[in-house]
This record gives structure tokens, sequence and C-alpha cells, in this order.
């Protein structure tokens, strides 16, 4: 090979390489339409809302987070819809997915749809998977696709991928044909995701501030490519499938075997038996379980719900209702406990309650 051909090719390489890098990491990517809409997404962890402030401030989305796994329910998702929707905002409904195989994909692409049956919504509904810990880049989009296309079987509507852009270079081009609700903050603009060329929401920061809400709560833009247009009911989803799939687990700090059966949808003692666990109370960070497939759908606990009251703390309400702080902290899904306050909702399972 000539030495001019050589420096040649070897140019042409660095451009692209340079272009390639240039794209990933600094590059950006536009909205995919200009009629930007303001928004917000809360949860449980906002409390009560005003909603009818909210609308007053600015904001004409609103996206609640409906529930997450195969059988939690967030504890405010009724109330956050009904007063979102008196309000005249726009409404969707987003789920968290903590699936780690097929099976599992397809049972909370059901528990999400069984969730908005009957309701009427204006916005697209939405997948975050963010819960990626242990999973290979095959196993990502192999369940992301599996519950979208579960959800949108089950709903007749094309949801939304909700993603920071690190999570969303895991999947590939197959899934740029939905929507991308991008999570960026600290930035002017989104970072290009490698697989998609525009944005339908951007989620820019986690700290705002909005009149009729306590606290912070995230702010968005959304164009109307996120709306859903159709103006119909989300229909009855019908049984729910059943699960056979075994999952292979890695304990992470702080899971407790209460947990890990809630995240799964199956009981303590089937983890029990299938790992011939001889000391429940003893499991350790970085231990493997084997986490048996169910063969037919577990049903979610009976709950009650309280309303914290002034001087309440976790420790006073565990012993009303004889459990203990760390179940409470399980099935609320506490990330602070030590930031509970007045007129929050608490579950308790009506085992225990008196």
């Amino acid at each position: 090979m000539k030495k001019t051909t050589f420096i040649f090719l070897l140019t042409g390489i660095l451009i692209l390489t340079c272009a390639y890098a240039a794209r990933v990491y600094g590059a950006s990517i536009p909205p995919d339409r200009q009629d930007l809409i303001p928004g917000i997404d809360v949860s449980q962890w906002q409390g009560y809302i005003d909603f009818n402030r909210v609308s007053q401030n600015g904001v004409e989305i609103v996206y609640i987070r409906a529930g997450e796994g195969a059988s939690y329910t967030d504890p405010f998702f009724e109330r956050n819809y009904a007063g979102a929707k008196t309000a005249g905002l726009k409404v969707g409904a987003y789920y968290y997915v903590t699936a780690r195989n097929s099976s599992q994909a397809r049972l909370q692409a059901h528990a999400f749809a069984n969730l908005l049956s009957g309701k009427t919504f204006d916005c697209r509904p939405a997948m975050d998977f963010e819960d990626l810990a242990g999973l290979d880049d095959a196993q990502v989009q192999t369940i992301a696709k599996v519950f979208l296309e579960s959800l949108e079987a089950y709903t007749g509507k094309k949801p939304v991928i909700y993603s920071d852009i690190s999570n969303a270079r895991r999947l590939d081009a197959s899934f740029s044909s939905y929507p991308l609700w991008a999570a960026e903050y600290g930035s002017d603009a989104v970072e290009d995701p490698l697989y998609w060329g525009w944005w339908s929401g951007w989620q820019y920061t986690d700290a705002g501030r909005v009149d009729g809400i306590n606290g912070r709560v995230d702010r968005n833009y959304f164009t109307s490519t996120i709306l859903d247009t159709s103006g119909l009911v989300s229909p009855n989803p019908g049984p729910a499938p059943t699960t056979s799939q075994d999952t292979d687990y890695t304990v992470r700090a702080g899971d407790t075997l209460w947990s890990i059966a809630r995240r799964f949808d199956t009981t303590i003692s089937r983890i029990v038996s299938a790992n011939a666990i001889s000391n429940p109370d003893l499991i350790y960070t970085g231990e493997r379980l084997i986490i048996p497939g169910s063969q037919t759908p577990v049903s979610s606990p009976d709950y009650r719900y309280y309303t914290i009251r002034s001087g309440d703390t976790l420790w006073s309400i565990a012993q009303r209702y004889n459990t203990s702080v760390e179940e409470l902290i399980q099935i609320n899904d506490l990330r602070t406990p030590n930031l509970i306050y007045a007129g929050q909702l608490l579950k308790i399972p009506v085992s225990t309650a008196s």
C-alpha cells in the first residue's frame, strides 16, 4: 500500500471516529415538534397535591405513577388521577418496571394495563425501566421489548419510553419507533441517545417547584407527540398471564426476603424452598438466589390505609398495628423513612391491622 493511500485511509478513520465521539459525547437532539408543552410527573412522594393551583401555574400535562412490579399500586394513583382530571390537566400514567425476564415483563405490562382500565388518558402510557442492575444489554432489550409490545396489545396505544441517556443507549435502533421521554438535568439540551434523532419529552430537573405541591417535583417539556388523541377509555386487559420462568437474582444491600418476594411477585416460602435457605433472616449482599416463577399470578395482599397524624413516627405506627418499622418501609417503598409527614398515606397489611 502506498504511503499516501495509507495516510488517506487513516485520516478517514480518524474523521469518522471523531464524528462518532462528538455525536455521543457532545451532540444533542432537538424536540420532534416545536409546540413545547410544560408538564410535571408525580407519585406518592409528592403527597397531597392541589391540582387546581398546579393548573393555574403554567402546567398543562401531568404524568402519574400508576405502580411498579407485578402488584404494587401507587397509593396516590387514584387520587392523583381524579384530581388532575378535575383540574382540567392533560393526564398520562407511567409504570416502574422491575422485571428480570420476559414472563415478568408480560405480567407487569398486564398489571399496568389493568390499572389504566376504565380510565381516559390524554397522554400515551409510559414505560419507566431504569432498574437494570445485573442485566446485560440483551436482557434489557428483551424485557423492554416484551413489556412495550404487551402493553400496546393490552391497551391499543403505542407507549412512550422514559429513560436517562445512558440507559437509552443500552437499547438498540428497533426501539426508536417509540417516542422518547428523556431525563437529563443540568443541561440546556438533550444529549444524543444514539438511536433517536429527537425527543418527545424532556425531564429537565428533579428539583422543580410548582405552586400546589409541597417540596420538589420533576419538571418536563413535552411535544404533542406525547398526546393520545383517541379519547378512548382504556380497555380491560382480560385475565393476567401466567409466568413459570425462574430468575437468577443477586442480593443487593438493603434486600430482605420479604422485599425480594414482593419485587418478583412470589412468596418468601417459595424462595426459601427453592434455595434451601435454613435461616430466612440471614441473606447477604452478593448472594445468588433462584427466584421461582409463579404458575399463576400471586395475588397482592389486602391493605388498609392509614393517614399519618402530627406526632406519629414509624415506630409508633408499627406498634399500634402489630407490625415492624422494616415492613412499613418495604410495603410503602419509603426511601427516606425519617421524613414522614402529617397527611401522608401508609399501607398497612390487613393481616396485621387491628
